[in-house]
């Protein structure tokens, strides 16, 4: 399983800031820990088999878990059968459901 990370320029400004700010006193170290690891929070890709076995898991139906997750059924149904890869903020849900369960996200 291929990991994904991104880097976005808003991101690397944000840490910049934030380092600055740690510097001058103004933002503690842990704070700074809990700062570069939710800034570094990378996911895995999740083959279809994996997403079809989560919404199975959770005893729901594709309607059912497109809504929880905000994303339409023809999205769900693609990514169970492979035709579309889940990324973004869909593919960090589907890691939180996979890690905690479909409970965590509601």
């Amino acid at each position: 399983m291929a990991t994904v990370k991104r880097k976005s320029r808003i991101i690397g400004e944000i840490h910049e800031t934030a380092r600055g700010l740690q510097a001058a006193g103004l933002i503690s170290k842990r704070r700074m820990g809990e700062f570069d690891a939710l800034c570094n929070l990378d996911v895995a890709e999740i083959p279809p088999k994996q997403i079809k076995l989560l919404r199975e898991k959770a005893h729901v139906s594709q309607a059912v878990f497109a809504a929880v997750i905000n994303t339409s059924v023809s999205t769900v149904q693609k990514w169970e059968i492979g035709d579309k890869k889940p990324s973004g903020p869909s593919l960090k849900l589907l890691t939180l459901i996979q890690r905690k369960g479909l409970e965590a996200v509601l």
